[in-house]
This record gives structure tokens, C-alpha cells and sequence, in this order.
């Protein structure tokens, strides 16, 4: 099986298998950038207790973020680990928000994909991963978010080598869909959950993963 085919049939395997994921989960486009960032070498959980007292403090609105010092939004946002650095990452987001667009979301997310990227990718502290995540999510624009998982199922299948950077595989992974922000939602979804039940990192249970049957022949997943 081609390399094309392959990635549009981890699709279907896994959209067969799992159904539907309803990522991401929050309320309102904001809420998904303050998840994105926050969400940066912790679980989900966590991340829904700091956003849950954001909401208590009525800090979920680009103004009043702007205006909360530093120190007391890392304390606001504490459950979700790293409070310092993130709470500096999220008021440079916000910074750049209030200064480059007036505060309005909607303005920074009517800038093309490309440029939209770059605008979120030139914020301190935030990574292609985050960005993208901002970008498909939150502005609903057709990108493919890389993550740990992906790099590691498609080495595993022999689809990228090890040592693949980041634009390597949103390169072979764009190449091969089509752009339907849907479908690039629920792709990233999925892997993480197949991910997260199956190719594990350490202990990988290839037995009865929806992926296996995609498996070169003779070809080892756990073994690389």
C-alpha cells in the first residue's frame, strides 16, 4: 500500500473503530486558545480545573486577561502545572491579541492559514503543536496538528524515520488529505486515542489495535 493510501486508511480503521471524538471540547473559540496553551505537558483534566476557575474570576475575555498581572493569573491557573511559564505564555498571546488586532479574536482568526500560523507561531513561548491546535480548533482553518503520537505510530508503521521533524510529517500528512477542517480535527483525535490505548510508548498492545492489519508485513511496530 502507497504511502497516500495508507494515511487516508489509518482514517477510516480508526473512525470505524473509535467513532467520532467531539474534540475540542469548550465553549467558546477563546476557551480553545487558553486549552491549547495550557494543556502543554499535562492531562486534560487538570487544564479543565484552571479554565474552570478562569471562569469563576470572569478572566475569560481578552480584556480582562490584559489587565491581570502575570502573578496573580499563574495562581488563578495553577491546577494545570507550569503555572509560571504558561501564565506568561498566555498574557503574550493576549499581549500580541490587544496590540496587533484590538483584542478580537475574530480579526486575528480572518488572517489566511499561513499567515495566521505565523502570527500565533511568532508569540513567545508557543510551539508549532500549540499553534496548530489555535489554528484548527480555534480558528477552524485546515492544518494538520503534530504531536508525539503521530511522529511515533507513523515510525512505528514505516511511514517517517525517527529522526522526522515536525514539518516533515505535517508535510506527508497534508499531502495526503484533503483540506476539510473536519476530518483534520477528528484525524488528530483519533491518533491521540489510538495513542493513548494502544501504541503506547514503553508497552505498545499491538494486539487488537485498529492499525494492525495496516502493518507492513514482517514488519515489528513495537520493535522500533
Amino acid at each position: 500500500m502507497r504511502t497516500g493510501e495508507k494515511v487516508r486508511a489509518f482514517y477510516d480503521a480508526l473512525l470505524k473503530a473509535y467513532g467520532p471524538q467531539g474534540w475540542w471540547p469548550a465553549e467558546t473559540p477563546l476557551e480553545v486558545v487558553i486549552g491549547a496553551i495550557l494543556t502543554q505537558n499535562t492531562n486534560w483534566k487538570n487544564v479543565e480545573r484552571a479554565i474552570e476557575n478562569l471562569k469563576r474570576e470572569g478572566l475569560l475575555d481578552p480584556q480582562a486577561l490584559a489587565r491581570m498581572p502575570p502573578e496573580r493569573l499563574a495562581e488563578v491557573i495553577r491546577p494545570a502545572g507550569y503555572y509560571r511559564i504558561k501564565a506568561r505564555r498566555l498574557k503574550n498571546f493576549i499581549e500580541m491579541l490587544v496590540r496587533d488586532f484590538g483584542g478580537d479574536l475574530d480579526a486575528l482568526f480572518a488572517l489566511s492559514t499561513s499567515r495566521l500560523r505565523e502570527a500565533v507561531l511568532a508569540v513567545s513561548g508557543i510551539g508549532p503543536e500549540t499553534a496548530d491546535s489555535i489554528v484548527l480548533y480555534a480558528a477552524g482553518k485546515p492544518v494538520f496538528v503534530v504531536d508525539a503520537y503521530t511522529a511515533r505510530i507513523l515510525c512505528r508503521h514505516g511511514m517517517i524515520e525517527a529522526d522526522a521533524t515536525y514539518e516533515d510529517i505535517q508535510s506527508l500528512m497534508q499531502d495526503n488529505l484533503p483540506d476539510d477542517v473536519g476530518m483534520l480535527k477528528e484525524y488528530h483525535a483519533l491518533l491521540v486515542e489510538v495513542g493513548k490505548r494502544q501504541c503506547r510508548k514503553a508497552a505498545p498492545l499491538c494486539a487488537g489495535c485498529p492499525l494492525q492489519p495496516l502493518l507492513e508485513q514482517g514488519r515489528v511496530a513495537w520493535a522500533t
